[in-house]
C-alpha cells in the first residue's frame, strides 16, 4: 500500500484554503446528525514519526464541539495492562454512541513495534492481526464508523523534520530514540508497515494513506475522507449487518427437555464429605493459578431460583478473596448501553492469575434482550458468532473459560418461588418480573437450547448443572472447576 502509493494532486494554495474551510464547516454540520443517529465514530491516526499526526488532530477537532469528542494517545502498554488480553486496553476506549474518539496511534503501533523488536513471531503476529480484524469488523457490525489514517512521508522529509525539532531546545523533547531509529532503518520499517497495512485493510475498516508532506494538505485529505465516511455511515446506519457463519468448533449438547433431573441427588453425608475435599483442592489450585498467571472466567446462567448464588458461594468460599471477583450482571447502565454490548464485559475481565465469576453474562443478549425486545433480531442473530469470537480471544490469551447453565424443572421453580413469596426474609428474592417470566418458560427454553447449541465451543464449553437438588449441582460445579484448573496448571 505504501510502496505503490500514488499521491493525490494537491490544490493550489488559494483553492486549498477555500476547500479546507468548506470541509471544516461540513464536519461541524455533521455533529447533530451523528448525535441523533447515535453513530459512534472512531478516528485512528498512525504514521511515521514527525509526520504531523498530532497537529492535524488538533486542527480537525476545532470543528467539533468539545463535549462530543475526546482524544486519546495509546502509549506503550504498562506492566499492569500486559496482564490483560491484547485487545483489552484498546476496546475500553471505544466511544459512546453519538460521539467521536480520536486516537493518536491505536493497536498498529504496539504490533509493529513488537515485530521490529523481534517480540512477535509469525504465529503470534498472525493471531494479533486476526484479533484486530475481528474486533474492527465487530465494531462496524455494531454500528461504529472506524476511520484509519496512515500519515506517509519520505525518509528525507522525516530526517528534515526531526533535525528541525532537535535544533530547537523547546521542541527537542518531541524527538525520542524510537523516531531516530525509525529514520535510520526506514526501509525495514517500511516493509513492516506495508505488511501490517495490507493485512488489516478490510472493507469494513479500510486504510486511507495520507500524503503528509504538507500539514494543511494532510488536514484536507483527512477531512475529505472523514466527511465521506460519516456521510456514508449515516445513510447506512439503519441497515442490518450481515449474519456471519460460525467458524468455531462446536460440541453437541443435550436439549434441556432431555436432561434427566430425577436421579441427580446427594445425601448430606456425601455432600459434606465432597464439599470439604473439593474446596481444599480448589484452594490449593488458586495459589498455583496465581503463580502461573492463569486467568479464569466462570460464567453462570440459569433459571430464576435455580441456585446460582449458592453455587457461586461454594466456589468462592475456597478462594483467596484477594484473587477473585464476582460480577452480578443487571441491565446495562446508560453509558454501557451506549457502547458495543460486550464492552461492559471487557471492562470486567480478570488480570492473569485471577478469577472472575459472572452471575449472569453476555448471553443475556440472546435470552432476555432477544425475548423482551431490548435489541433487534439482527443484533441477537449476530451475537452468537460475536460471543464465540469474544471467548476465543479469552482462550487464546490463556484463560480457562467455564460456562454453567443451572437447570431445574418448571415445578421446582414454582415451589421455590412460592417458598420465597411466603417467607418474609426471602421475599426480596422474588419480583413481579420473575412471575411474568415464568409464563414465558417455553419460549425461554427454546432460546436457551439455541444458545447452548450455537455456543458450546471446544474452548469455552457449557456444562449443565442439574439443580433440583442444589447439593448435587454445587458438587458437580466444584468438580468441573477443579478438573479444568488442574488441567490448565498441568499444561502451563
Amino acid at each position: 500500500m505504501l510502496k505503490d502509493f500514488v499521491k493525490a494532486i494537491e490544490p493550489e494554495e488559494e483553492e486549498l484554503r477555500k476547500e479546507l474551510k468548506e470541509a471544516q464547516a461540513k464536519l461541524a454540520g455533521f455533529q447533530t446528525q451523528i448525535k441523533e443517529a447515535k453513530l459512534p465514530v472512531m478516528v485512528i491516526f498512525e504514521g511515521w514519526g514527525a509526520a504531523g499526526k498530532g497537529s492535524v488532530i488538533g486542527r480537525v477537532i476545532k470543528s467539533i464541539d468539545p463535549r462530543f469528542f475526546r482524544v486519546k494517545t495509546m502509549a506503550a502498554p504498562t506492566a499492569e495492562e500486559l496482564r490483560y488480553p491484547f485487545l483489552h486496553r484498546y476496546l475500553l476506549e471505544i466511544p459512546e454512541a453519538g460521539k467521536f474518539a480520536f486516537f493518536d496511534t491505536y493497536w498498529m503501533n504496539e504490533v509493529t513495534t513488537q515485530l521490529m523488536e523481534g517480540e512477535l513471531d509469525e504465529h503470534n503476529y498472525k493471531q494479533r492481526v486476526r484479533s484486530i480484524n475481528t474486533a474492527e469488523r465487530s465494531l462496524t457490525d455494531n454500528g461504529y464508523l472506524v476511520m484509519k489514517f496512515f500519515f506517509h512521508i519520505s525518509k528525507k522529509e522525516q530526517k528534515k523534520r526531526l533535525d528541525a525539532l532537535m535544533a530547537d531546545k523547546n521542541t527537542r523533547w518531541r524527538v525520542n530514540r524510537d523516531d531516530l531509529h525509525e529514520n535510520k532503518h526506514y526501509k525495514d520499517y517500511l516493509d513492516v508497515y506495508e505488511q501490517y497495512l495490507s493485512d488489516t485493510d478490510r472493507s469494513a475498516a479500510p486504510w486511507y494513506i495520507i500524503d503528509a508532506s504538507n500539514k494543511k494538505w494532510a488536514e484536507l485529505q483527512v477531512l475529505r475522507f472523514l466527511n465521506q465516511g460519516i456521510e456514508t455511515a449515516l445513510k447506512n446506519h439503519a441497515l442490518a449487518a450481515p449474519i456471519r457463519q460460525n467458524i468455531f468448533p462446536l460440541n453437541p449438547i443435550q436439549k434441556l427437555a432431555d436432561v434427566d433431573l430425577s436421579d441427580k441427588t446427594l445425601t448430606k453425608e456425601e455432600y459434606d464429605s465432597e464439599l470439604d475435599r473439593l474446596q481444599k483442592e480448589l484452594s490449593s489450585l488458586h495459589n498455583e493459578l496465581y503463580r502461573k498467571r492463569i486467568p479464569v472466567i466462570i460464567a453462570y446462567e440459569g433459571w430464576d431460583a435455580a441456585g446460582k448464588g449458592g453455587n457461586i458461594k461454594r466456589i468462592t468460599s475456597a478462594l483467596d478473596p484477594r484473587g477473585y471477583e464476582v460480577h452480578p450482571i443487571a441491565s446495562p447502565e446508560p453509558h454501557e448501553k451506549a457502547r458495543h454490548f460486550l464492552w461492559r464485559f471487557w471492562n470486567r475481565l480478570p488480570k492473569d492469575g485471577h478469577i472472575a465469576i459472572f452471575d449472569r453474562t453476555w448471553y443475556g443478549r440472546v435470552m432476555v434482550e432477544r425475548l423482551e425486545g431490548f435489541c433487534s433480531e439482527n443484533d441477537w442473530q449476530r451475537a452468537y458468532n460475536e460471543m464465540n469470537e469474544f471467548e476465543k480471544e479469552l482462550a487464546d490469551w490463556g484463560a480457562v473459560v467455564i460456562k454453567f447453565w443451572v437447570h431445574i424443572d418448571n415445578q421446582t421453580q414454582l415451589e421455590r418461588f412460592t417458598d420465597r413469596q411466603n417467607t418474609p426474609e426471602k421475599q426480596w428474592k422474588i419480583t413481579e418480573e420473575d412471575w411474568r417470566n415464568r409464563e414465558k418458560w417455553d419460549v425461554y427454553e427454546a432460546a436457551i437450547d439455541e444458545m447452548l447449541q450455537k455456543t458450546n465451543t471446544t474452548y469455552a464449553p457449557w456444562y449443565i448443572l442439574e439443580s433440583n437438588d442444589k447439593k448435587y449441582a454445587r458438587i458437580k460445579a466444584l468438580r468441573i472447576v477443579v478438573d479444568a484448573l488442574k488441567k490448565a496448571c498441568k499444561e502451563k
